[in-house]
């Protein structure tokens, strides 16, 4: 027999990540944007709460939380600043692929890492050359003795700036393209690796992002995370894994802009009464409550799977890519409320219109995420 009920676990988890949100993410989203800044206090308050690194298991420090307590988070922290948020949670990300390849020191030293003590870590496969096409990358390694040495760039990179450590994907060759690729994980005090400068970016501006350069990087046979020809496939169950929590945010995204519309509209005043009045009005909020209602029912479904041992990819990429293209239009239509109100920076909505187009980019395109659907579904 289905069920949608949330447990009793699951509702204090989700009051806990909604008060902090309320208290400590809110109310510096504007500040945090305009002057482009991650709030590292902030960051280790939510920590010391247990709102970060919620995936890391119990024998290694972490909550030991599954995917679908994850998203939970996701959603509430996104609520107050989808930037804020990304920077706050990618953590998971580059825990994942230790989680899923790593052997049981690396677990123990790199998992162990991130609940000894409120550090930002970052996973890197993007290239200038390489985005959607991971199997494209240049960055290289090879063997040298018994150790590696890396190669290359990375780029969009978030908290690049911050991080402790990398898990850095590179290719032994890259005409073989993803038969050549494997994955590593690196110190950030490596000589030879260099973080540039941080991009001036569209929206999350509040999350850090910019390049990793590396120069003849050595790597440490132990910290070999995927051999040549196994990086790829953990790149793509990595993201497999994460991309739920991409879904999370576009609700959080899309939460926040029907109540700003809801509390907006029954003030606003046009033609002598409330513009929540307007059929229009009131058909375009309840566009926006749909939206949100699917997204949730799509990434919890996913994380549920993930944390059930479904193996399906179809339904991440399905709540990727409808709740990214969702929170754009819900975005959108916000600002389309809010009128001229919308177009300034006094009202949150051309903010989160800003921070929502890039859920349709990172972790996937909603154009590959489309490809991934339509190759399951022709399978």
């Amino acid at each position: 027999m289905l069920n949608f009920q949330l447990s009793e676990e699951h509702d204090q988890l989700i009051k806990t990540a909604r008060r902090f949100t309320a208290e400590k993410i809110t109310p510096i989203a504007a500040e945090c944007d305009h002057a482009s800044k991650f709030p590292l206090d902030v960051f280790e308050e939510a920590w010391n709460i247990g709102l970060i690194n919620a995936t890391v298991p119990a024998e290694y420090g972490g909550a030991g939380f599954g995917e679908l307590e994850n998203s939970l988070i996701t959603e509430e922290l996104a609520y107050g600043c989808s930037g804020i948020q990304t920077s706050m949670l990618a953590n998971v990300l580059a825990a994942t692929p230790v989680k899923l390849g790593g052997n049981e020191e690396q677990k123990k030293k790199y998992l162990g890492m991130l609940t000894e003590e409120p550090i930002l870590v970052s996973y890197c496969t993007t290239e200038p050359g390489a985005g959607s096409d991971v199997a494209g990358m240049k960055t290289t390694f090879k063997k040298v003795g018994d150790d590696y040495v890396l190669n290359g760039q990375k780029c969009w990179i978030t908290n690049a700036s911050h991080a402790r450590w990398y898990v850095v994907f590179a290719t032994e060759d890259p005409s073989s393209r993803h038969k050549g690729i494997g994955a590593f994980i690196v110190d950030r005090d490596s000589e030879g690796l260099k973080v540039g400068k941080k991009e001036d970016k569209l929206g999350q501006r509040a999350s850090d992002t910019a390049q990793v350069f590396f120069e003849d990087v050595k790597v440490p046979k132990e910290n070999l995370l995927a051999p040549a020809g196994k990086g790829f496939k953990l790149a793509m169950e990595t993201f497999n894994q994460t991309r739920p929590d991409i879904g999370a945010i576009s609700a959080g995204v899309m939460r926040r802009c029907l109540d700003e519309c809801v509390a907006y509209a029954k003030e606003r005043e046009t033609f002598g009464k409330p513009i929540a009045q307007h059929q229009m009005v009131q058909a375009m909020l309840a566009d926006m409550a749909i939206r949100v209602e699917a997204t949730q029912l799509l990434y919890r479904k996913a994380a549920w799977n993930l944390d059930n041992g479904v193996r399906n990819p179809i339904v991440s990429s399905l709540a990727k890519a409808y709740g990214a293209d969702a929170a754009m239009t819900t975005a959108v239509d916000a600002v389309q409320i809010f009128g001229g109100n919308g177009y300034v920076k006094e009202y949150p909505v051309e903010k989160l219109m800003r921070d929502a187009k890039v859920l349709q980019i990172y972790e996937g395109t909603s154009q590959i995420q489309r490809l991934v659907i339509a190759k399951n579904l022709l399978a």
